[in-house]
């Protein structure tokens, strides 16, 4: 047995002078020190030997497990503190070098221009106000003056939820529910998405809207002119005007489109005014005198103007984006240029 010893500690230090990782570390262990392990066998083989020389034997081969063990936590311990080197050394970090920049993030353009409108109106004095984006009929269509069979509600190509209730098509319903709940005066802005069937490079199925009210005494349309004056001059620089074209919408009367003169070319012509002078911006009016009788606003006493803003096509025409889609896709190439 002693010979049998010597043969398998020899194979032992070659064994372990070849283990290079702790897969194999751990292989040596099951097949010299495991419960079925090279060792285990000599202590197993103990009974084939003579009674007086099993004490001697047993102390010989419990100083070769012995031997086995701190040799292998010797390995061990090399095998982690060489780990840990390696480790030490990748994570080292070079104070000279320059730092790793991270960028930061930045407001989307649509809520830039959303900021940039609510603080004009909020100078002159406006509130908010956000109604559903889930609309019912009454609110969207009819207290708007827009009848059942009213073509309208086929030019809003509208999202239907239930028979009457709808994804609204405009935010012009918060008309009605701010004059519901309070009596004139009246100042409120109303931001918000809006749904229509409709996509193409200069529209969305979602985009948003920023309708605004003024309900008072002795209110004109010259009061809504003079308002988007302040208005495009903030957006698009001094000196802009704007110029109001005959239009129809059910919930005012008269209605009115409003373009501005150019701030590309200062009105004399070019591809961003299609040579006319002129950009159509939003559309507006004197609010209809049934829409003031159908939230039991006497119009004979007062008047009010109201206007819808695309919160796109401002963004679109203050920043020269051609297609709306770049608003929606979340590029961060595009996104980056609006970093302030």
């Amino acid at each position: 047995m002693e010979e049998q010893i010597k043969v398998l500690r020899q194979q032992m230090e070659e064994a372990l002078a070849a283990v290079s990782s702790k897969d194999e570390l751990a292989a040596f262990w099951q097949a010299y020190l495991g419960k079925n392990g090279s060792i285990a066998a000599l202590m197993k083989g103990l009974g084939k030997v003579d009674k007086e020389q099993r004490p001697v034997m047993g102390k010989v081969i419990n100083q070769f497990k012995a031997e086995a063990e701190e040799k292998y936590q010797a390995m061990r311990e090399k095998m982690e503190a060489a780990e840990l080197e390696a480790a030490n050394r990748s994570e080292q970090v070079d104070i000279t070098m320059p730092a790793t920049r991270v960028s930061a993030g930045a407001l989307h353009p649509l809520t830039l221009v959303k900021n940039q409108i609510v603080d004009v109106f909020a100078g002159m004095g406006f509130e908010i106000f956000e109604g559903p984006e889930i609309e019912d009929d009454d609110h969207n269509f009819t207290r708007l003056n827009v009848a059942k069979n009213h073509p309208a509600r086929d030019m809003q190509d509208t999202f239907y939820v239930a028979e009457d209730i709808v994804l609204r098509t405009h935010t012009s319903g918060a008309q009605i529910r701010v004059m519901d709940a309070q009596q004139p005066p009246i100042k409120i802005l109303a931001p918000g998405r809006v749904f229509r069937s409709d996509s193409d490079a200069t529209h969305s199925p979602m985009f948003h809207q920023m309708e605004g009210l003024v309900v008072d005494k002795n209110i004109t349309l010259c009061d809504l002119q003079g308002m988007l004056d302040k208005f495009v001059q903030a957006m698009f620089g001094e000196g802009i005007r704007t110029r109001l074209r005959p239009s129809y919408f059910p919930f005012t009367e008269p209605s009115v489109e409003v373009d501005v003169s150019c701030f590309e070319c200062g009105g004399k012509g070019c591809g961003l005014c299609k040579g006319t002078g002129w950009i159509e911006v939003l559309g507006g009016g004197i609010v209809h005198h049934k829409v003031l009788e159908n939230c039991g606003i006497d119009p004979n006493v007062y008047s009010g103007f109201a206007f819808g803003i695309g919160i796109e096509r401002i963004t679109m025409l203050k920043y020269g984006i051609n297609n709306i889609g770049l608003l929606f896709e979340n590029d961060l190439r595009f996104l980056k240029q609006f970093q302030e």
